[in-house]
Order: C-alpha cells, then sequence, then structure tokens
C-alpha cells in the first residue's frame, strides 16, 4: 500500500516529466543530499525514503526529537533523480513529522494523569496508515484502524439501530468488543445495565465529565473525546478518564520544516 501511495504521488507530480530538472542537469550527473531539520520537531515517515531512493542513509529514527540542524538522512544517485524526487519525499516528510509532533505534545500534556491519548479516523484519505503509525511515533495509541476492526457505536448508530439496549444487543453478534457513544444519563444508565464496558463520552465540559465518571465508578472503561485541544487536554484527562481522543492530532497538525540540501557528489 505504501508504495502505491508514493507511486501516486509521483505521477501526480512528475506527470510526463520534470521539465527543469531535464533542461538543466545532466543525465549522467551524480548527486548526494541531505534532509535537514529546521526546527524542534518528532521525525517521522522515514520509511517513505524506502520507497523514493535506493539504500537511503537514516540517521534518525521515526519517533526522535531532532531539532534545527539535525540531518536525519541521506541519499545519493543520479542527480536528476534526488531533484526530481525532492517534493514529494519532503511533503511526506513534512506532514508526517508534523503529526508525531502534536502527537508528542498531547502525551507530554497528560503525563502523571494515568489517562492514554487515542488517535483518531480523522485522516487524510489515503494516508491513514501513515499518519496513524506517525501518531504513535509521537507516543500516542491508535485507536481503531477503519471500520472494520472495531465495533463503536456512536449516536447515529444508536438513532438507526432504535435505542441504546437495540445497538448493544444487535452489536454482541459480531464477537468484538464494544464502545458506545451515550449523550445522556438516561443513555449512560441504559448502556451501564445492559453490560457495556467501554464508553465514550462526547462533547462534555471536564467538570460534566467528572461527574459522569463518578457515576460510572470504574463499572465501564470511558472514552472522552469532542473538540479536545491542547489547552484543555489535561484538565479532560484529571477527570479520572481512561482515554481522551482528539482529532486535531491528525487533521489540524501542520507541516514541519525540513528541507533538502543537494551537492555534486
Amino acid at each position: 500500500m505504501n508504495a502505491e501511495i508514493v507511486r501516486l504521488a509521483l505521477e501526480e507530480d512528475v506527470g510526463a516529466g520534470d521539465i527543469t530538472t531535464e533542461a538543466c542537469v545532466p543525465a549522467d550527473r551524480r548527486a548526494r543530499g541531505r534532509f535537514l531539520v529546521r526546527e524542534s520537531m518528532v521525525v517521522a515517515g522515514l520509511e517513505v525514503l524506502d520507497e523514493l531512493y535506493d539504500a537511503p542513509t537514516l540517521l534518525k529514527r521515526n519517533g526522535d526529537l531532532c531539532r534545527d540542524g539535525d540531518i536525519i538522512a541521506t541519499v545519493e544517485g543520479p542527480a536528476r533523480l534526488l531533484l526530481t524526487r525532492e517534493r514529494v519525499a519532503l511533503n511526506f516528510l513534512q506532514r508526517l513529522s508534523g503529526v508525531a509532533t502534536v502527537a508528542r505534545r498531547f502525551v507530554d500534556a497528560v503525563a502523571g494523569t494515568g489517562c492514554r491519548v487515542l488517535d483518531t479516523r480523522k485522516t487524510t484519505p489515503g494516508l491513514r496508515v501513515w499518519e496513524k503509525a506517525a501518531a504513535a511515533a509521537g507516543g500516542v495509541t491508535n485507536h481503531r484502524m477503519g471500520l472494520y476492526d472495531a465495533i463503536l457505536i456512536k449516536n447515529n448508530h444508536i438513532s438507526a439501530a432504535g435505542g441504546v439496549r437495540q445497538a448493544i444487543e444487535a452489536a454482541r453478534g459480531a464477537g468484538r468488543p464494544i464502545e458506545i457513544e451515550v449523550r445522556t444519563r438516561e443513555e449512560l444508565r441504559e448502556a451501564l445495565a445492559h453490560g457495556a464496558a467501554h464508553l465514550l463520552l462526547d462533547n462534555l465540559t471536564p467538570a460534566e465529565a467528572k461527574e459522569w465518571i463518578a457515576e460510572i465508578a470504574g463499572r465501564a472503561k470511558v472514552e472522552l473525546s469532542g473538540g479536545i485541544t491542547l489547552d484543555t487536554v489535561r484538565a479532560y484527562a484529571e477527570t479520572g478518564a481512561d482515554y481522551v481522543s482528539s482529532g486535531a492530532i491528525t487533521h489540524s497538525a501542520r507541516a514541519m520544516d525540513i528541507s533538502f540540501r543537494l551537492e555534486l557528489a
């Protein structure tokens, strides 16, 4: 899958050919290049270099904290190839390092609370595997990869099933662990009465979440979600929740500043 994503990225960027490079650079010229960090970050996505270059030299590992001036990898080969693939390599590295960096900030923000940070499915289409790997490199726990590997009953599922009880009873036939979102205290009590072992509480304030968790009293694992940011995640983590999840880890991570420097071999 990774190779196919890279192929599509190259096809999008190069098209019929890199006309600038082909016009300026002799076909037989060789060069070496360095991928250089320009700000503090957690690096991720280094595996993309294996898809783009022959035998890249990796000087850092996914999840490493890097500082301005660090070299994370070097490559060597035909100058035309290094130049043509530069932008695609940087797009992946910058994006994935951004995800890993935000993930680390979330993890650091809840340190000492005993609460674990989860990512979500709010990922760039086609890049979920890599973005979740980047989130894990930053220290968060991956939630489900897709709709196929875990049951998470949300509000619209409850409405379509006819209620909390009906949704839980029907889902048990799938033989998978069940997590269910509850929107009201009545739904909370109904879910607990029917054996729900993992509850999702969405869009509560930290104070409200603390009250609900006190009522749950350890009868189920609790995940909090809904607009949780770096500024608020510790307050949510301190409510006694087992997990907090945030789509911001993937959907709002900015590209980090990584550059490519080429010199003749």
